[in-house]
C-alpha cells in the first residue's frame, strides 16, 4: 500500500472511532446537524435480564442502553439521570420486604445484592430528581410502587388464593387512564409470570388496571404531564405479534423522544 493511501485509511478509521466515542460520552463530533433531524432517544435498561427488552426498544424506535449493576455501583447514576431520555426497569426476582417494612414470606426469592443496591438508588432518584419517562415491567412496576412508599403482596397464591404465574388472564383498565388511551381498549388479555403485586399504592400513583380477582396489574403517576407507568405483565414478550402491547412500548419511546 502506498504511503498516501495508508494515511487516508488511518484518517478515516480515526474519524469513525472519534464519532463513536463522541456518541458514548454524550458529545456530537459532527460540525453541523440539521435542526429538523429526528433523534432517536437513549433509553436505559436497568440490569438486563433478557434480550427481549433490547429488541422491544429498538423495534419501537429507541436506542437501548444497558446499565450494568456490577458491584452495586451507583456512582454513575447522576450521569444516567442527566444523559438518558428514558428508563425501563425490567423484570426479575423479589425486592427485600424490609424495604416496605415487612418480614419476608417463605416464598420470597430475593434479588442479588448488587442488582438490589443499584436499582434501589436508580429508580428512586429517577422518580424524585427527573421528570423523564419511566416504564416498569413486572419487578420494575413493583420497584416504582415501593420507591414511592407503597407495599407489595408478597405471595399472591397464599395471600389471595389465585395464581398469576406462567399463565394469561384478562385485565380491566380505568377508562380515564393514560394506559387505557395507549392500549386503546378497556380490557385486554395479558401474559402473567409474577407471584407478587402492588398492595398499598405508593404516593403519587394510582391503580389503573386490575385482574378479575382484584389484583393490581398496572399503576401510573397522578401527574398528567409525565409518562410513568408500571405494568405487571411482560409486553416485550408479546411483541411484535401483539399490536396492542406494541402500542405501549411505542408510546413510551415517543414520550422519551419528546422529553
Amino acid at each position: 500500500m502506498k504511503p498516501k493511501q495508508h494515511r487516508l485509511l488511518v484518517c478515516i478509521a480515526l474519524s469513525i472511532i472519534t464519532s463513536g466515542v463522541g456518541f458514548l460520552i454524550g458529545r456530537s463530533t459532527v460540525a453541523s446537524r440539521p435542526a429538523t433531524a429526528k433523534r432517536a432517544p437513549l433509553i436505559g435498561i436497568a440490569s438486563l435480564t433478557s434480550e427481549a427488552y433490547v429488541q422491544a426498544i429498538r423495534e419501537s424506535g429507541g436506542i437501548p442502553v444497558v446499565l450494568p449493576n456490577t458491584g452495586g455501583n451507583t456512582d454513575l447514576v447522576p450521569a444516567y439521570l442527566d444523559r438518558l431520555d428514558g428508563l425501563l426497569m425490567p423484570g426479575g426476582a423479589d425486592i427485600p420486604p424490609s424495604e416496605y417494612g415487612e418480614e419476608p414470606h417463605e416464598t420470597v426469592e430475593l434479588l442479588d445484592d448488587d442488582r438490589f443496591q443499584f436499582e434501589k438508588v436508580l429508580v428512586r432518584e429517577w422518580i424524585e430528581k427527573t421528570e423523564k419517562p419511566l416504564l416498569g415491567i413486572c419487578l420494575g412496576s413493583q420497584w416504582i410502587n415501593v420507591a414511592t412508599g407503597g407495599t407489595l403482596i408478597q405471595d399472591i397464591p397464599s395471600e389471595r388464593d389465585t395464581n398469576h404465574r406462567d399463565t394469561e388472564h384478562p385485565i380491566t383498565l380505568e377508562a380515564d387512564s393514560r394506559l387505557a388511551r395507549i392500549l386503546g381498549s378497556g380490557e385486554v388479555v395479558v401474559n402473567s409470570f409474577h407471584h407478587q403485586a402492588a398492595d398499598t399504592i405508593g404516593e403519587g400513583l394510582k391503580a389503573v388496571a386490575k385482574s378479575p380477582e382484584g389484583i393490581v396489574e398496572a399503576t401510573e403517576t397522578t401527574d398528567p404531564a409525565r409518562f410513568l407507568i408500571g405494568v405487571q405483565w411482560h409486553p416485550e414478550k408479546m411483541m411484535p405479534g401483539d399490536a396492542v402491547q406494541a402500542n405501549l412500548l411505542r408510546a413510551f419511546v415517543e414520550a422519551c423522544a419528546a422529553n
